[in-house]
């Protein structure tokens, strides 16, 4: 999963890549010819006294060095470019994958998991390339031409590398494969801190209203303690790399002095070349314990990264056509024919055999009990989900084969709950008409019922509206998302519940003054109240997710037993009739 994420993503920058390979190979063979000059001084300049040797030689280790210096400097300009550009590519495919998939995908995998995975789970990839550019790229190079410059200098001392090396690798290798499970774990406990704390920031006003505080400060406080008990777990084993790391370089820096020194004395090799083996397995060691730090990150960015493809490989359920139809011509219109949905897996569908049409110029209601299926039933139209059975038609397309950019221009929806994005009264309202000016904004505004209260907000149309639209009532969010969509001037308005926060005055108002500008178009309420719907074209009555009754409020109360039980439940007889 690792490799095809980063094999996928950082194909575009094969040359900045290719850049920081030269780089750092031309660095790491200038880190690994200075010990080979220093060698040189002691040998042949520091034991004759030779004053002329020594400053030549100096002089080409600075200009190594230098060569050292700006290649290091490169190499980790080219990679952190690269890494950024790698994870803002993640990031982009993550956050447009997720803008494809419908609300059953969206459901499937949880916001505060989605959240997590397009943030903190790119992250840890991102962080794999840095180091990988900047270090684990210099960890091979510096081996095996270290292990060559080491043999060049005495080839007696040789067997230490074949220890020592083994060794180091052997003790990484044993802490590293305990983390994996501990760091897919540790994914798992931040996606649980992120729910609860998303949850409770969503929830604070009913957390409150009950009395609820304590109770959510334990269920906080057990997901953070899980979280902490595994990042601890973790930590120990992340702390005892570097004791093992010193311990080995520690004994083999004593090794090579202690036989180094009986081949110096017995006239085997220089005190030069000593030093010098001496610096190269230093070398060696630390490029090993370069690679094992890397490889100690590989687990965690493996696992972020199979959370990853898991988003980037999920199909959305709603796909776009192959062929799809760019125009829908004809009067407006919106027909169920026999439509029907059902989730993966479930017994029975949510909706069966949904038959009926409405025609533009006319209101078309849905009305039933809790759970009957009205939302599931409007979000057809949009594909905010798709049926999967029958069809439904809006101007005489399926709308599985229309574009989606030109369904979605056609119609106009106010959801069950009504969403308003951080920015101004005008910003949210632009939604529907990025175009819309200052007046036909007002207009939408007044005919929505919500003039008078933006009027009174400080700044009018440029009055702050918080995520969310938290800083004004249920009511007033409610308005503003109808004159959302009145901007959009739509062929088809779609009103999901969104009349159940208002009074009955304001209900009324805002009813007499949507049907002149509703006249040419289809309209369909969804609807709790009985009230909202009494003068309604056409009423669709839902009971099981099955269509019951169709007709007006007055043939109903003589044919649909169930429109009847509505009915009662909300008005008298007297209201009724």
């Amino acid at each position: 999963m690792l490799y095809r994420l980063l094999r996928r993503h950082l194909r575009p920058y094969r040359r900045e890549l290719t850049a920081v390979l030269v780089l750092q190979l031309v660095g790491t063979i200038a880190s690994l010819y200075l010990p080979s000059l220093n060698a040189d001084i002691i040998d042949s300049g520091v034991a004759t006294g030779d004053t002329g040797f020594i400053l030549s030689t100096g002089g080409w280790m600075v200009a190594v060095a230098l060569v050292q210096i700006a290649c290091s400097v490169g190499a980790v300009y080219y990679g952190a470019r690269t890494a950024m550009s790698f994870g803002r590519d993640v990031r982009a495919a993550v956050f447009h994958r997720v803008g494809e998939f419908s609300a059953r995908e969206v459901a499937q995998f949880g916001p505060s998991s989605l959240i997590t995975r397009c943030t903190n789970d790119v992250q840890q990839v991102q962080l794999l390339v840095v180091m990988g550019c900047t270090m684990l790229v210099a960890a091979p190079i510096t081996c095996v031409a270290g292990i060559v410059m080491a043999l060049r200098e005495d080839v007696g001392l040789s067997w230490l590398l074949l220890v020592c090396v083994p060794v180091l690798v052997v003790s990484i290798s044993l802490i590293t494969v305990r983390m994996v499970p501990q760091f897919r774990l540790m994914q798992e406990r931040l996606d649980e801190v992120n729910r609860v704390l998303r949850e409770q920031l969503a929830g604070i006003r009913v957390v409150r209203a009950f009395v609820r505080e304590s109770a959510e400060t334990r269920r906080f406080a057990e997901a953070n303690t899980a979280l902490t008990g595994t990042a601890l777990r973790v930590g120990r084993l992340q702390a005892l790399i570097f004791p093992t790391v010193g311990l080995v370089l520690n004994f083999s820096s004593v090794a090579v002095l202690w036989f180094g020194a009986y081949r110096v004395d017995a006239g085997g090799m220089q005190v030069g070349a000593l030093t010098a083996f001496l610096s190269y397995l230093v070398q060696i060691l630390i490029a090993v314990m370069m690679a094992t730090f890397i490889s100690m990150m590989i687990p965690r960015a493996s696992v972020c990264a199979e959370r990853i493809n898991e988003v980037l490989d999920a199909e959305s359920s709603v796909l776009p056509p192959t062929d799809p139809v760019r125009e829908l011509p004809g009067p407006a219109a919106v027909e169920f024919r026999g439509a029907e949905f059902r989730y993966p897996g479930a017994a029975d569908p949510v909706l069966r055999e949904i038959s009926f049409r409405a025609e533009a110029g006319r209101t078309t209601a849905v009305i039933g009990s809790t759970g009957a299926g009205k939302t599931t039933l409007l979000s057809l139209v949009p594909r905010l989900i798709d049926a999967t059975g029958g069809e439904v038609l809006v101007n005489g397309v399926d709308v599985r084969h229309a574009d989606p950019d030109a369904l979605c221009s056609r119609i106009g929806l106010v959801p069950q709950r009504p969403y308003l994005f951080t920015g101004t009264v005008a910003d949210n309202l632009r939604y529907g008409d990025p175009d819309a000016t200052d007046e036909q904004l007002w207009q939408a505004l007044e005919v929505a019922q919500a003039r008078e209260f933006v009027e009174r907000m400080p700044g009018g149309l440029d009055a702050p509206i918080t995520q969310g639209g938290t800083n004004v009532s249920g009511g007033q969010r409610q308005r503003l998302s109808i004159a959302r969509a009145l901007v959009r001037q739509p062929q088809v308005y779609l009103f999901d519940d969104a009349f159940s926060a208002l009074d009955l005055a304001t209900d009324a108002r805002l009813r007499a003054a949507l049907r002149p500008h509703t006249r040419d178009a289809v309209v369909i309420v969804v609807a709790q109240r009985v009230s909202t719907i009494l003068d309604a074209d056409q009423i669709v009555v839902l009971d099981a997710g099955s269509v019951v009754g169709v007709g007006t409020h007055h043939d109903l109360l003589e044919t649909c037993p169930t429109y009847v039980e509505i009915v009662q439940s909300q008005l008298t007889s007297e209201q009724a009739a």
